[in-house]
C-alpha cells in the first residue's frame, strides 16, 4: 500500500523542476498547482492553471509536469487538467517565488 501523503510531498517536490520558460520560477512556487490528488493505486490528478489563458507553452508545461511526476516512485498514471477559476494572480505565489521574481527584476 502506498503512503499517499509521502507521495503527495514527493510529487510537489518533483513539480519544482517544471518552469514556465517565460518566468524564472517553478510552477509550485508560482502558485499554479491548485490541487494534487493521488490514490493508493498511484494515479495522480493535478488541477493547475497558467499565468494567462492564452499561454503559448501550455502543452509543454503539461508534458513537463506529467514527466516530472512519472519519475516519482509509485506513480502509475498522471492526468493534468488546466482550470481557469479562480484566475491566477501574483498573490498565489509562495514567498520563495516572489523572492525569485524580484531577483530577476520582476516587480512583485
Amino acid at each position: 500500500m502506498l503512503d499517499t501523503e509521502q507521495l503527495r510531498h514527493d510529487l510537489y517536490e518533483a513539480l519544482k523542476v517544471v518552469r514556465d520558460p517565460e518566468i524564472p520560477v517553478n510552477v509550485v512556487d508560482l502558485g499554479l498547482i491548485y490541487d494534487l490528488d493521488v490514490n493508493e493505486e498511484g494515479e495522480v490528478h493535478i488541477d493547475m492553471t497558467l499565468t494567462s489563458m492564452g499561454c503559448p507553452v501550455q502543452d509543454m508545461i503539461q508534458a513537463d509536469a506529467e514527466l516530472a511526476c512519472m519519475k516519482v516512485e509509485g506513480v502509475k498514471r498522471v492526468t493534468v487538467e488546466f482550470v481557469w477559476s479562480p484566475p491566477w494572480s501574483p498573490e498565489k505565489m509562495s514567498e520563495d517565488g516572489k523572492k525569485q521574481m524580484r531577483m530577476f527584476g520582476f516587480n512583485i
